[in-house]
């Protein structure tokens, strides 16, 4: 079950209300390295929006994870089956959900969460003050 979920929705909105008034430049929010762009053609997952800044396709969820329960594949993304098989799995990791367009390279934090298995960690003992 997903918990401490982020909606990054107004950034989102904030940015591309930047672009349109001409604040911002279409090249500062086009700039999906191909790592991103190669991300989003292996691991992505189709979406119902449109691009934002060019119109010309639908943008590519792509989720990467992040903790360090996972090891080696903490940084990388994940397809959402291999996400559920992770939460089973391993302890409190986080998810990061970026949708990319691969026509433009629009790329933006769409959301985050924690997942996985509560850290197991031994309870900390307080200890008492000197004197009592």
């Amino acid at each position: 079950m997903q918990r401490q979920t982020v909606d990054y929705a107004l950034r989102r909105r904030s940015v591309l209300a930047a672009v349109r008034s001409g604040r911002t430049a279409v090249a500062e929010v086009c700039d999906a390295d191909p790592y991103l762009l190669r991300a989003a053609k292996f691991h992505g997952r189709g979406s119902d929006v449109v691009c934002p800044i060019c119109r010309k396709e639908q943008v590519t969820l792509v989720s990467w994870v992040f903790g360090d329960s996972l090891g080696a594949i903490s940084g990388s993304a994940r397809s959402g089956e291999e996400i559920t098989e992770l939460a089973a799995t391993h302890e409190e990791f986080s998810v990061h959900t970026v949708e990319v367009c691969r026509t433009c390279h629009w790329n933006h934090l769409v959301q985050s969460y924690a997942l996985g298995r509560p850290a197991t960690g031994k309870p900390r003992r307080r200890r008492r003050a000197a004197g009592h």
